[in-house]
């Protein structure tokens, strides 16, 4: 690991620019990886610029392909730059910067969902939650089959305050395509409210910096990509278990244009449903009559809050899932047909 330094005043060498390393490693995007190239300097410049400053900063980017990101991180000053890469074909391009930068590259061929982050920074620079937050920065061009599960994930990390979160509240600064950056900043009453608004806002503060038009892709998307910043809350606005807050949030949203009432039955099993659903509503000061997107954060935190109780008062109540219940029933009935029809053939 590499020690806590002052870095001066650095820049790259000139190098083959990202178009010329497509070519000279034969690289093309994979449409399975959901892969697309940035090849516009100036853009790659401005994602690094959104995620502040980075000068002796510690950085894990995400995904770097080609380099294009990669480049701007390492002209920022950066201590040390921890790139992770699952596509093996991208490492010999990433092993040139890494000699044109000496001492500041480490690369990882692995896959970032498995990857774990809760060591790959050196222990000084841990910070207490209640502090700023440490120099450690997430940043990525993010594939879109990867980018919700992984923000995820890191957003259950962050609840624990496990994995990169373990050295404080850590910021992140990640690609998404455009309608998913908009379901995560969005606010109350917004049609783009979503369960990801929600499970994101309630533990992050969560900036939308600006959209990169698909045509700056190679290839071309069919959708816009926009830039999201993350920095975690001291304190979150639900304080509940991030297992419990997620399944709240899923059920309210399944029905997501229908009243809110219909997506709480869901929580409970179909004998006891209605009158369970009305309990927690009332006991959460919620309208049953209000859309899941006009729910504030507030109503879901009284959600939540009710819910735990309940779940305290009857301990199967949170293992209960509603679609098992559903394969179950519909697995009685079919059995039960079968049976009808056996009899009427004997």
């Amino acid at each position: 690991m590499a020690a806590s330094r002052k870095v001066a005043a650095f820049r790259l060498p000139p190098l083959p620019t990202i178009g010329e390393i497509i070519k000279l490693f034969k690289l093309r995007a994979l449409k399975q990886l959901s892969q697309n190239f940035l090849l516009d300097l100036k853009l790659a410049n401005k994602i690094v610029r959104s995620a502040g400053s980075l000068k002796n900063a510690y950085v894990c980017e995400v995904g770097p392909g080609p380099g294009a990101i990669t480049r701007p991180i390492l002209n920022a000053g950066v201590a040390e730059l921890l790139l992770i890469e699952k596509d093996p074909r991208f490492i010999p391009g990433l092993q040139m910067l890494s000699e044109a930068a000496p001492g500041r590259v480490r690369i990882v061929h692995g896959d970032i969902l498995t990857y774990k982050l809760d060591t790959a920074f050196p222990e000084h620079l841990q910070k207490k939650w209640e502090d700023d937050p440490p120099d450690i920065h997430i940043i990525g061009n993010l594939p879109f089959s990867v980018s919700t599960p992984l923000i995820i994930k890191w957003l259950e990390n962050v609840s624990e305050r496990s994995g990169p979160f373990s050295y404080g509240r850590t910021q992140m600064t990640l690609t998404f395509q455009k309608e998913v950056g908009e379901r995560l900043t969005a606010s109350t009453g917004s049609r783009q409210r979503s369960r990801l608004s929600v499970m994101s806002q309630y533990l992050c503060t969560v900036d939308n910096c600006f959209t990169i038009p698909g045509r700056a892709f190679v290839p071309k998307p069919e959708v816009d990509v926009t830039i999201i910043h993350f920095t975690p809350l001291v304190q979150p606005k639900i304080q509940q278990p991030f297992k419990l807050v997620e399944k709240v949030v899923q059920s309210v949203f399944q029905f997501r244009r229908k009243y809110c009432n219909q997506g709480v039955r869901l929580l409970f099993p179909e004998a006891e449903r209605l009158k369970k659903a009305e309990q927690m509503l009332m006991l959460a000061d919620v309208d049953p009559i209000l859309r899941p997107t006009q729910l504030s954060m507030f109503h879901f935190k009284n959600l939540c809050d009710v819910y735990r109780k309940m779940c305290d008062e009857d301990p199967k109540l949170f293992a209960y899932n509603y679609r098992e219940e559903l394969r179950e029933k519909k697995y009685r009935k079919k059995s039960s047909l079968k049976r009808t029809e056996d009899d009427s053939v004997l």
